[in-house]
């Protein structure tokens, strides 16, 4: 009989339990109705120890609340606070919340605007802690770890940052694919639509215009090189090799990822290497004048001038828009200047000086007379660019078109 009577209280014991927990489910509900999320938090951490106690409806209403709690009014909530309420709305989602999955959804987005504001201000770990839970609520959106590896390595929390790189290795994350993208008739701002039919169907309602597919290139490369970046920091060499082996073992045939090496070695310092593998680049992709342009600049560098010279007219003939090498192969050129002009500054004043004087003059202005057509061609692909237009009026005052010197002087 007392088994009984003990049994029989300590039921009731559970019971009155079971409701108290209900209560503080309630009142948590209540100060969300009211908006005082602290209360809310308060009552529902008071009924957290004992959750189990309750039934899977009022344990789902438990999360709901929970999230609703800490998501707050979704802007003022700390990064904390918002993977808190991620995991609480994806638990209530988990048990057949409709309203979580809602939520979790609007969550989302204030999580990502929320990053965004934070890198506008420069908060960069802050950013990178709310990418990292965005891309942990939904493990198909790598992009979000690819921004919050970024945003560490904005806020030089290399460690961290790299443990979210190797993790986008490990993933064999690319990144590639297409952008559709529209200009908004009402603001004006081009907006990523998601794919060709939605892109297709916001053009049919006209409040979009001048829709635009680009390809997005990979991003294994940038990858690659932000890990061996990071180690080379760190002075572990060893280990930026090591990354940049594994991610070209995976994709032997990415230019990207050849590109990264290259830099990678030329950071170490061992630019004989970086341009043997350039030249490797330019043979398997004679395509992009930039690999050519920047072997030119590694040969400049070791006063190859001609090899220089050749490799900055292999850009220009794939490109002869591109004015970042022609600008680098006039200063080739005009890096001859320099031993006329020492030779010049250092004879005497004898019959036979005076003679070589006037040879290395006449030189010199060959040389100008050389690089002219180049800087008129410079500033005609670039007409703002002032550094070109000095150095234009500079030869033609050497060579006395001051005609010419004073056109060039009204476009400053």
């Amino acid at each position: 009989m007392k088994t009984n009577i003990l049994t029989a209280a300590a039921v009731s014991f559970l019971t009155m339990t079971a409701f108290a927990q209900k209560d503080q489910v309630k009142n948590a509900e209540d100060a969300l109705d009211d908006g005082n999320y602290a209360e809310a938090k308060a009552q529902l951490k008071i009924a957290e120890p004992k959750l189990s106690e309750l039934n899977s409806k009022w344990q789902e209403n438990f999360y709901l609340y929970k999230g609703k709690a800490y998501m707050a009014d979704g802007t003022s909530a700390t990064a904390e606070d918002l993977k808190t309420a991620a995991q609480a709305f994806q638990k209530a989602s988990e048990m057949g919340s409709d309203e979580a999955d809602e939520a979790l959804v609007a969550l989302k987005n204030n999580l990502i605007q929320s990053a965004i504001s934070d890198q506008n201000k420069e908060d960069y770990a802050s950013a990178a802690n709310k990418l990292y839970t965005s891309y942990e609520l939904s493990k198909t959106d790598t992009i979000y770890l690819y921004y919050a590896a970024n945003n560490m390595v904005q806020a030089k929390d290399y460690d961290q940052a790299v443990v979210f790189l190797e993790k986008l290795n490990e993933l064999d994350y690319d990144g590639s694919g297409k952008s559709y993208t529209a200009v908004n008739v009402e603001t004006g701002e081009r907006e990523n639509l998601g794919s060709q039919s939605q892109m297709d169907l916001m053009i049919k309602t006209n409040q979009y215009k001048d829709p635009k597919v680009e390809k997005i290139p990979s991003k294994k490369g940038d990858i690659a090189q932000l890990i061996a970046r990071i180690y080379i920091s760190q002075e572990q060499y060893d280990k930026a090799i090591a990354a940049m082996d594994k991610a070209k073992a995976t994709n032997p045939d990415d230019m990207g990822l050849l590109q990264a090496e290259a830099n990678m070695y030329y950071q170490m310092g061992e630019k004989d290497k970086a341009r043997e593998i350039l030249e490797e680049v330019a043979e398997k992709d004679p395509s992009d004048p930039a690999t050519f342009n920047n072997i030119g600049l590694m040969y400049a560098e070791i006063e190859d001038i001609q090899k220089a010279i050749d490799f900055y007219k292999k850009a220009l003939e794939i490109n002869p828009e591109f004015n970042e090498a022609r600008i680098n192969m006039i200063a080739a050129k005009l890096s001859a200047e320099k031993k006329i002009i020492d030779e010049m500054n250092g004879l005497g004043m004898s019959k036979k000086d005076n003679e070589r004087y006037d040879e290395l003059d006449a030189k010199r202005k060959e040389l100008y007379k050389e690089v002219l057509p180049d800087l008129e061609k410079a500033m005609e692909v670039d007409p703002d660019n002032k550094d070109v237009i000095q150095t234009a009026m500079n030869l033609y005052s050497n060579l006395g078109n001051e005609e010419k010197v004073a056109e060039l002087k009204a476009k400053m």
